[in-house]
């Protein structure tokens, strides 16, 4: 049993804080600049204190491999919160993809957590996947899963890095990646197409009118109206992408600990 003030326990403090730290500035929600800094710390420091208490500590020296132990703990926690936060970019990719066929790829906008720009469409549905995020209490369970993390990679256990198995792993995520953002993007790019064709044809058959002028203000006003009436399909795709980001957290940490 620990006791509240235990010297032998701060190295593994120590790395408990590393891997939360580097887990929060990365992660959704946790790692945006509009959420200040001393409460990005705070909150890693006291829950790293709560989780050193529930963890069966062991054995860590002071030396040279507590640095390298220090800097897989920075490993594990970015790269998990790296897959967080590249699986919830899909909706920005697939914005991009509609702001290119209304027209709107010329105009971006500044996202206020990241300060990039990104596209308009994009941070619209980015909102929205963020909202639903706070609305299941997904951020609980994103520190939930970094609280598990620990079980399965061990505070003295390092990664194997040669394992190819977490090579393909990452190739199959970004192959998954671009496919939900083609599957989110599919209704309005479809729409969109539909339209292009009719102008072809209007411009074939009535040379008089200027399809570039009216072209633009059209697409607009379909696009909008097809993303109102898709918003339900919307909102089921961005529930399988948090599905998806759970599971390939739960498969890196599997991977990380070797099983």
């Amino acid at each position: 049993m620990l006791t509240l003030f235990d010297m032998n326990t701060i190295p593994a403090f120590l790395l408990i804080l590393v891997r939360f730290g580097a887990f929060f500035s990365t992660v959704p929600i946790f790692s945006y600049r509009n959420i200040p800094t001393p409460f990005k710390i705070g909150t890693a420091f006291f829950i790293s204190w709560i989780i050193l208490y529930t963890l069966d500590i062991p054995e860590i020296s002071l030396d040279y491999t507590f640095l390298l132990l220090i800097g897989k703990e920075a490993i594990v926690g970015l790269l998990l919160g790296l897959v967080a936060y590249m699986i919830l970019a899909a909706v920005q990719i697939a914005g991009g993809f509609i702001d290119f066929q209304m027209g709107f790829a010329i105009a971006n906008v500044v996202d206020p957590q990241t300060g990039a720009q990104s596209p308009v469409i994009g941070q619209y549905f980015y909102t929205f996947a963020l909202l639903f995020l706070l609305a299941v209490d997904g951020h609980h369970l994103l520190i939930n899963g970094a609280f598990y993390s620990f079980e399965m990679i061990p505070l003295d256990q390092f990664i194997n890095f040669t394992d190819e198995t977490i090579l393909l792993t990452i190739v199959h995520m970004f192959n998954q990646l671009f496919l939900i953002a083609f599957q989110l993007a599919i209704p309005l790019v479809g729409c969109l197409f539909l339209v292009d064709v009719a102008l072809g044809i209007i411009a074939r058959t009535v040379p008089q009118l200027n399809v570039f002028v009216v072209g633009l203000p059209l697409k607009i006003l379909v696009s909008l109206f097809v993303l109102t009436m898709f918003m339900a399909i919307y909102m089921g795709l961005v529930r399988r992408l948090f599905a998806y980001m759970l599971e390939m957290m739960y498969v890196f940490m599997q991977l990380f600990g070797g099983a």
